[in-house]
């Protein structure tokens, strides 16, 4: 009551409100160590004020790596004690009940595949050393312990040369045969004169996949520019997505990275016929 009279000492609670929560959504780094600065692309607060009551509402957005719900949580807290800050001279009882997130949206779980059905890959080493024995795997290991932390099971994983006939047997195999939902294979992406495993999964693919494939590179190339180098390749036979990855376990690792969880969003589409648009 006191404060739509305009009788609170230390001003418009709402509105100093308003202004301490942007403040303070700003300032989130500054608080809380394990916090980076986030660009914020929006930022509202809506506070309502009622007889024995103030409710806040901050909202961000943000194109980020990670989320801004913290951010917003914090603005709501800072906000919440400004509120106690000003309306305690006047009300020696105020407290603050709590803060919590109201609603997510827009980060990796939203991607995430929502069938119910198992989800199955194979994957195809491809390197002339690890096949003689000579080496051992990391890279395949590499993109497995990807593909299960996401739920998919890998139901096949071999070891080939870089022979065409032979990567082109078993991915061929695996699509039609299997009928495998995913199919990655590691190595022969390279410049190198036994680098020929694009060449071997061309002819299999009833459509190319470019955006898979940019996505790959875009997201090595933030961390080494070597990655424009690779030819990766991606596209689709049947209802099996075929890719080509790079043999480092570094580069083949992040490139599960870069196509994971939102390439699950591909299998709904095979399974249901999706359309979109119009």
């Amino acid at each position: 009551r006191r404060h739509s009279r305009g009788d609170i000492p230390k001003g418009d609670v709402a509105e100093m409100t308003r202004a301490t929560a942007m403040l303070g959504l700003k300032r989130t780094p500054e608080l809380l160590p394990f916090c980076h600065p986030i660009p914020v692309d929006h930022a509202a607060v809506r506070v309502e004020v009622e007889e024995t009551t103030v409710r806040i509402q901050v909202e961000v957005a943000a194109v980020a790596r990670t989320g801004v719900e913290v951010e917003a949580m914090t603005g709501a807290a800072v906000a919440a004690l400004n509120v106690y800050d000003m309306v305690k001279p006047v009300d020696p009882t105020a407290h603050i009940t709590g803060v919590r997130l109201l609603k997510k949206s827009g980060g990796a779980s939203d991607f995430k595949n929502r069938g119910e059905r198992e989800l199955r890959a194979g994957i195809l080493v491809v390197s002339d050393r690890t096949a003689a024995g000579k080496a051992q795997d990391r890279a395949g290991a590499a993109v497995q312990a990807g593909l299960e932390a996401h739920g998919v099971t890998v139901a096949g994983f071999q070891i080939v040369p870089d022979e065409p006939e032979q990567i082109a047997d078993h991915v061929q195999r695996w699509a039609d045969d299997d009928a495998f939902d995913l199919v990655f294979t590691v190595g022969g992406t390279g410049l190198g004169p036994r680098d020929t495993t694009p060449e071997a999964l061309r002819p299999l693919l009833e459509r190319e996949i470019p955006g898979l494939a940019e996505a790959i590179r875009a997201y090595g190339q933030e961390r080494t520019p070597y990655a424009a180098l690779s030819r990766t390749i991606a596209g689709q036979r049947g209802t099996t997505v075929i890719v080509a990855l790079a043999g480092s376990t570094r580069g083949a690792g992040e490139s599960v990275q870069a196509l994971m969880p939102w390439l699950l969003h591909v299998i709904d589409v095979f399974d249901k016929a999706y359309r979109h648009g119009p």
